[in-house]
């Protein structure tokens, strides 16, 4: 067998934990399966008297994370976490010294990913990040080695389990949107400041990512259109619901005529389809690969275990001698993404319009649908009650949402509607 491959960890927090705990007590059958011993040699973390759940006596402590680029190890894992700092400082100098990188950073790879992985490159030494992407879900190395042959068309994903959770409860209970997301905090789903994963900003890094291993496009968030779940109401959940949907916040990715269409946005997914059936905190990417058909992954896209077993997988790689382009293919050739022109994106779309329940009001809301060519498929208006609020909720046939951007905002300005009306494009299987 050969030499051990020697590891720094730079982040001892759960994930951190996670990977010192698995390499303890899988040891014997990841290194029959590595071709070699992964030994934990150097760790760096901000509290170093804190109490962790593992032996660290015979390991080196450093107090700077980038310093570890000089410590006496084959990979550094960077679970630090941050697009900059510290930890983009921690995987540059190791990348110059000649280490392999294994990060979790889906923000650090989505701004700098491009210039990382050319590095990587010069110094012939891996940048591995399958714990970037959905927690424990094998995407990674699927897009980037399984799917090459055919080729992908589109990828979409539940992205964000803590979107995902909000979404199931609201559906579950009934419960508004703040009133979950506070149970999501306590339940240690949703960060004291959620604004990253409830904005959507969670989601477009990964799927930068996604988009890059798909298309062979280099990493960036200029182009991605990000809407998050903030302004979702139960009632929308309950018509979703009537009509035969869920509503999932999806990362979308997909091959148009004119380019790459990626955009984060709340969207209606049929009932009983994969995707709408996934739940709670749990992840899922479903991949179109051309001939070769529609693939669809599931599984827990966070947490301890799940997260640690996709660095753990990374190390493996690494140890048996597999490096290769961090994004499927050299970083020089990977291309600038070119971005579809906007609005052209064409789907059918739910409509919501809260409005004065007084004469007329439906029959210029069907006025402006018709002057912008968007037709309605089906329509939900239940009772009655003059001069107060109502709500007229449709489902459009398939149109550009350019189209139906152009009706709703001449309808938004007309004094019989009390809220800015809401859209949610309708996602096919």
């Amino acid at each position: 067998m050969s030499s051990p491959l020697r590891i720094a960890l730079a982040g001892l927090g759960t994930v951190g934990g996670g990977v010192a705990k698995l390499l303890s007590l899988r040891g014997k059958d990841l290194a029959t399966r590595a071709g070699r011993q992964m030994e934990i040699v150097a760790v760096s973390a901000r509290d170093r008297k804190k109490q962790r759940p593992f032996d660290l006596k015979s390991v080196a402590w450093f107090d700077d994370a980038a310093a570890l680029a000089k410590a006496d190890v084959d990979v550094v894992v960077e679970l630090i976490g941050g697009e900059d700092g510290i930890a983009r400082k921690a995987v540059e100098a190791s990348l110059k010294s000649g280490k392999h990188v294994v990060t979790g950073n889906k923000a650090l790879l989505a701004l700098h990913g491009a210039s990382l992985a050319a590095l990587a490159e010069e110094k012939n030494v891996a940048l591995k990040f399958e714990a970037a992407i959905a927690g424990g879900i094998p995407i990674v190395k699927a897009l980037r080695e399984s799917m090459v042959a055919c080729g992908v068309d589109a990828v979409r994903g539940i992205l964000n389990g803590t979107c995902n959770f909000i979404l199931t409860q609201m559906e579950k209970t009934g419960r508004p949107f703040a009133e979950v997301l506070k149970e999501a905090q306590r339940l240690g789903y949703a960060e004291a400041d959620p604004s990253l994963d409830v904005g959507g900003g969670d989601t477009a890094h990964k799927l930068a990512l996604l988009a890059s291993l798909s298309f062979g496009t280099a990493p960036g968030l200029e182009h991605v259109r990000v809407e998050g779940i903030e302004h979702i109401t139960p009632d929308d959940i309950g018509f979703a619901r009537e009509f035969g949907f869920r509503i999932k916040l999806l990362g979308i990715a997909r091959r148009t005529a004119d380019g790459i269409d990626q955009r984060v946005q709340p969207a209606m997914v049929r009932a009983g389809t994969p995707l709408a059936d996934v739940d709670g905190a749990f992840n899922a990417v479903a991949a179109d690969v051309g001939p070769a058909g529609h693939f669809f992954f599931e599984g827990r896209g966070a947490g301890e275990m799940p997260t640690a077993s996709a660095v753990v997988a990374d190390l493996v790689d690494i140890a048996r001698g597999n490096i290769g382009p961090a994004f499927g293919r050299p970083a020089r050739l990977l291309e600038p993404l070119k971005p579809a022109t906007a609005g052209l994106a064409s789907s059918a779309h739910y409509l919501r319009f809260e409005v004065l329940d007084v004469p007329g009001v439906l029959a210029e809301i069907a006025r402006h649908l018709a002057e912008a060519q968007v037709s309605i498929e089906s329509m939900i208006q239940r009772g009655r009650a003059p001069g107060e609020h109502v709500s007229i909720v449709m489902i459009t046939h398939e149109t550009r949402q350019a189209a139906v951007e152009r009706a709703l905002k001449a309808i938004g300005r007309s004094d019989k509607v009390r809220a800015q009306p809401r859209m949610i494009p309708m996602e096919a299987p």
